[in-house]
Order: structure tokens, then C-alpha cells, then sequence
């Protein structure tokens, strides 16, 4: 029964290492979504382990009607699906602001709010360190309902990022 469990255990832990994949120790880009309004923005990412990272997002929008911006931070987990693709996981929040341009004189035109983001998505590590890839992101807003920040929002985006 010793031998067993012993086999069982050494199987397992090959797996998992087998498994394991490397990401990059840094990787800064574009992303590319809607942002629920706010637009494009500046993405990095960096390592905190073998298979775990922190991803900053600023993304903002300078419009005749409004200027906005939005700043997100996520924890996300990266398995590997098979040779240079990933999938991963992850979970954080950020923080926004909105002005309206164009608001009529005496009226607040400006809001800031706080939201708590979730993401997943798929990503493909080229053997140059050049990684694409597609997420889903779904955030819910805490703030003013005269700008519909208070709400549950969902964010589909390209990225393109140099891995350093």
C-alpha cells in the first residue's frame, strides 16, 4: 500500500510540473477593449511566481463629449493548455473617474468611482517575446447611477504585449 501511494504521489507531482508553465518576468502593451466607454489602454504585467502575475490596466478616453479614465489592478493564475498557449484566471478591482464636457452650467459633471473586476482569458506566447491575447473581464461599478457606473459591466479585449 506504501508503493502505491508512493507511485500515486511521484505521478501527481510529475504532472504537475510537467505542466508548469514559465511566464514572463515582465510584459508591457496595448489593450484593446471597450472598457464599458473608457477605451484603449496602456497594459503590464508582472511575475510574482511561476504561474501567477499582477496586471495593471489604464485605460482613457479624451471625447468633445467626455474625458475618462480607469485604473485596474488584477491577481491572475496562468496554466498551460498545450505548447505555447495559456489560459488564466484571475480576480481585482480599480478605480475611475468621468467628466462630462458639455454638462449644462451648476450641474456636477464629474464622478469617481471603484469597481471589483473578474478575468479570464486565453493568451499565445510566441517564441519571440511577443504575447497575444483575448479576455473577458466583467466589473461591477460602485458609484453615481446618473452615470451608470453602478452597474455590472462586460469587457472583451485584444491584447498585445513585449515580454522582457
Amino acid at each position: 500500500m506504501k508503493k502505491l501511494f508512493l507511485v500515486a504521489m511521484t505521478f501527481v507531482g510529475f504532472v504537475t510540473f510537467s505542466t508548469a508553465q514559465e511566464i514572463a518576468d515582465n510584459a508591457i502593451g496595448l489593450r484593446l477593449g471597450d472598457s464599458d466607454g473608457v477605451g484603449p489602454g496602456i497594459n503590464y504585467q508582472r511575475a510574482l511566481g511561476d504561474n501567477n502575475r499582477l496586471e495593471l490596466d489604464l485605460g482613457w478616453r479624451d471625447g468633445s463629449d467626455y474625458n475618462a479614465f480607469k485604473l485596474a489592478g488584477l491577481y491572475q493564475w496562468v496554466w498551460n493548455l498545450d505548447g505555447n498557449f495559456n489560459w488564466y484566471a484571475g480576480a481585482g478591482g480599480g478605480i475611475g473617474s468621468v467628466k462630462i464636457n458639455n454638462a449644462p452650467s451648476g450641474i456636477d459633471d464629474s464622478e469617481t468611482f471603484i469597481f471589483a473586476a473578474g478575468d479570464v482569458g486565453i493568451e499565445y506566447n510566441f517564441d519571440i517575446p511577443l504575447l497575444l491575447s483575448l479576455d473577458f473581464r466583467p466589473e461591477i461599478g460602485f458609484g453615481n447611477d446618473d452615470f451608470d457606473t453602478n452597474d455590472l459591466d462586460f469587457d472583451i479585449a485584444l491584447s498585445i504585449r513585449y515580454q522582457f
